[in-house]
């Protein structure tokens, strides 16, 4: 037996059920194709190791069109809007633009949970954003050709009670489309409920009345992040329960059936079918997709159990069983798997986190870079140099206008070069939001470190800044939250600024990661130039 199978096994054994056990396992030897004979020369089978895709990305949606894997995930209060990303084996994702690069002009912010769809020829994207006459979370589409060239905002679908979220679209086996939510402040004692609803034929406005999903003892399903499927007779409900974000997360996977989508529906005897584990935690809100030989699996995400919030929800893959007896279940167990046998057969290019290195010789930003969406920075690259300019935004940051990229692991060194001769303060930053950040920033003629803590700035260390024409800013960090910075005005002499390691444990907010970057202060419109920037990862 090779080893892939010897870890499937054992990983079954000591996450499932024992009543689950032996179909999983035997659907595992014939999925993967027995144990090969004992030659000697076999190849070593194709595997990938999770996240698939790296930092944070949660609420992650996925869909297959022709031959490739699109991928979205929840983009929060940073812009550009839900990150896009397509595949064409499942392990290995290439970033390659966004759903909205300016948010629609209703909204206001908390871009969560993309769901992908396609729809003759044309792919949807059901989206939750707040709406800016009164803030209410609500679930509106969009429409795209092509989504490497973004998508058209089509308005909102669906608005519900007190709020609305996490939109899901269902296509039955007669052709009719159902659409499903979140819905929140229905009534007193039903404060958080699933609700479904018939779509019209183009998918993109809701028709009839709509109907809760309860279960079999009338209970609302309470619980988010939900996708439907059917096999054979039955209607199947995945769903995710508990607490979905920050350091107290406890978020988990269940699932139900029923006979009709309107119930009742039956939940599963061995629920959860997937919980935290030693290494990964808070697993959940996914999407189910079914490649062309009928095997299913499930992108969803987790948080590393040891840099949780530094790092945020990442990107994971496991492989959906459907046993004999009608239930599914996670072929590695009920906690994420490390590594696993590739859907594919493809190896995976990058196991492990990709430096990101840009020297900006591109006529436009790498689509890796975010900002705080409601502080946008100006941007314009010329002669290989980022000219980064001060938002005008009426509530900046005291830590500056910001740039910046996810991490996808706790241990990186950031290091920015700089032309120091501009009018804006050019500096580096880790940036959780506006009012939590720690910056090392140009302030005339010194180098100033700052805490930005409740929104309130403290100056942490100040030093005359180094000759040159250049000048070399750096920021290691160690486990996500331990900082150190540093300047250079040939990039090789490093002096230390401030003596002591900084703890940023207070920088992350609730339902996102921190992202690592530029930043600049000054008067709006003034600006900054960076030669390059590089965020490298510490290898074990």
């Amino acid at each position: 037996m090779n080893n892939c199978l010897i870890k499937h096994v054992f990983d079954l054994i000591s996450g499932a059920k024992w009543p689950s056990l032996l179909a999983v396992t035997v659907a595992g030897l014939v999925l993967y194709g027995g144990a090969p004979k004992a030659t000697g020369q076999e190849p070593a089978a194709a595997t990938y190791r999770n996240p698939v895709i790296a930092g944070d990305f949660c609420d992650p949606s996925v869909i297959l069109v022709g031959d490739t894997y699109y991928a979205s995930g929840t983009s929060s209060e940073w812009a550009p809007h839900y990150p896009i990303y397509t595949s064409k084996d499942l392990v290995n994702w290439e970033h390659i633009g966004h759903v909205f690069e300016k948010m629609p002009d209703w909204t206001v912010g908390s871009f969560w949970a993309p769901e992908l769809y396609h729809h003759n020829g044309t792919f949807c994207v059901y989206y939750t954003a707040r709406r800016k006459s009164d803030n209410v979370s609500v679930v509106a589409v969009a429409t795209s050709d092509d989504p490497r060239k973004g998508f058209t905002d089509r308005g909102i679908i669906c608005e519900w009670g007190s709020e609305a979220i996490d939109g899901f679209v269902f296509k039955d086996n007669d052709g009719k489309l159902y659409f499903s939510w979140k819905a929140y402040g229905l009534e007193r004692d039903r404060p958080v409920s699933m609700l479904a609803s018939e779509m019209t034929d183009d998918a993109l406005k809701l028709k009839g009345e709509a109907f809760e999903l309860k279960l079999a003892d009338g209970k609302p399903i309470s619980a988010e992040g939900q996708v439907m499927t059917r096999r054979g007779d039955w209607y199947y409900l995945f769903y995710s329960s508990k607490g979905c974000c920050g350091r107290g997360c406890d978020y988990q996977v269940e699932v139900a059936r029923a006979k009709s989508l309107k119930g009742p529906w039956e939940n599963s005897p061995v629920n959860p079918i997937l919980a935290g584990g030693d290494a990964w935690i808070c697993p959940g809100h996914g999407t189910l997709v079914d490649l062309p030989d009928k095997r299913s699996f499930f992108l969803y995400h987790a948080y590393n159990a040891k840099e949780t919030v530094y790092t945020g929800r990442q990107g994971l893959l496991g492989e959906v069983v459907w046993q004999d007896n009608g239930w599914p279940v996670f072929a590695g167990g009920r906690t994420p798997v490390a590594t696993a046998a590739s859907p594919l057969g493809k190896p995976q290019q990058a196991s492990g986190p990709v430096d990101f290195v840009d020297s900006f010789d591109e006529s436009k930003l790498a689509p890796s870079w975010q900002w705080d969406l409601q502080r946008p920075p100006t941007t314009r690259l010329a002669d290989g140099l980022l000219h980064l300019g001060v938002t005008d935004a009426p509530d900046a940051s005291p830590a500056g206008t910001f740039l910046g990229v996810r991490v996808q692991q706790g241990d990186y060194t950031l290091t920015a070069t700089i032309d120091p001769s501009g009018p804006a303060q050019e500096g580096i930053a880790i940036y959780g939001e506006a009012t939590s950040a720690l910056a090392l920033r140009i302030e005339d003629k010194s180098l100033v470190l700052s805490k930005i803590e409740k929104g309130e700035p403290k100056q942490l260390a100040t030093t005359p800044l180094p000759e040159g024409q250049k000048l070399h800013l750096r920021m290691t960090v160690r486990e996500g939250h331990l900082f150190r910075f540093s300047a250079s005005a040939n990039g090789k002499d490093w002096k230390p600024i401030g003596e002591q390691e900084i703890d940023g444990a207070f920088i992350p907010p609730w339902d996102r990661a921190p992202r690592a970057g530029l930043v600049v202060s000054g008067k709006p419109g003034d600006t900054g130039t960076f030669d390059s920037v590089e965020l490298r990862y510490e290898r074990p």
